[in-house]
């Protein structure tokens, strides 16, 4: 069986740094850069982020949805994108947040997770709310391959709050309820298990006990939603060292076209956080 997502992952933020680079070209990003909202705009900003970042970030987690409302276009532009990374040896998380049910499930992580398809990445985000056990054809599949997966539990947005906090039958919450599950899949790998959870560093900390999830953090809302490295620190103070991966976005983006810009922002990002977590 391949080595664990969890495994690599911790061993490359061990050598680089916790810091995940959002590729987040928005309308309003492309056009802030001097781009039209174009295509060719499209391709200009995300393969300038990846530039600039390769060797600073541990991981680029491009963000689907703006490459697909160019439909097969955009596609094209993200598997070049996928292609890059790969060969520059930059870890991938794919932001699609995909959770269906049975089949349509297995035809989801065939697309994102098998060796064959253009657009294979290291891990992709996941929806449980279909129910966490509908997932089992992404987590069979990760497994296999030594990819992975991180489920959404406590996200950033204020929006997911009601529904995240809602308690179960048993008087426990949502959102601790997938981390729960998160933990027991990973109890059956030695080490850092190839399922994590998204963890927004806005949010409380949860009943459950972080430290025990047995896998990787995806940490948004670092930056442009207000929280810093301090408060990465403080919420996941007791996890396993190299097991908190924290995408900054729009506060590095921000800074550009210039890859010296992007590149220098990047470093800043990785160092503050790298002090605050490893």
């Amino acid at each position: 069986m391949a080595e664990s997502f969890g495994v690599r992952l911790q061993e490359r933020i061990k050598a680089l740094g916790p810091l995940c680079v959002g590729i987040d070209p928005s309308a309003s990003m492309i056009e802030k850069w001097g781009r039209a909202d174009t295509v060719d705009g499209l391709e200009f900003f995300s393969l300038a982020v990846l530039e600039a970042v390769i060797g600073t970030a541990s991981v680029v987690k491009p963000q689907v949805s703006y490459f697909e409302r160019f439909g097969s276009a955009g596609y094209r532009v993200l598997e070049r994108v996928l292609e890059d990374a790969r060969d520059a040896d930059v870890m991938i998380v794919a932001d699609v947040k995909r959770g269906d049910i049975g089949s349509t499930n297995e035809g989801y992580a065939e697309a994102w997770l098998a060796d064959e398809s253009p657009l294979c990445v290291d891990a992709l985000t996941l929806n449980p709310y279909l129910g966490v056990e509908s997932l089992a054809p992404f987590l069979r599949r990760a497994e296999e391959s030594g990819r992975g997966a991180f489920v959404l539990s406590a996200t950033s947005n204020i929006e997911g709050r009601q529904i995240q906090r809602a308690r179960t039958d048993e008087d426990v919450s949502v959102e601790s309820l997938i981390l729960r599950s998160v933990s027991e899949f990973n109890e059956r790998r030695e080490g850092i298990g190839s399922l994590g959870a998204v963890l927004g560093a806005t949010r409380e900390r949860p009943e459950f006990d972080l430290a025990q999830l047995g896998g990787p953090y995806l940490v948004p809302g670092v930056g442009a939603q207000g929280a810093n490295s301090d408060q990465v620190a403080r919420l996941f103070d007791r996890c396993p060292i190299g097991t908190v991966l924290v995408n900054v976005g729009r506060a590095i983006l921000d800074v550009g076209p210039e890859r010296s810009a992007l590149r220098d922002s990047a470093r800043r990002w990785r160092d503050e956080l790298s002090a605050a977590l490893l």
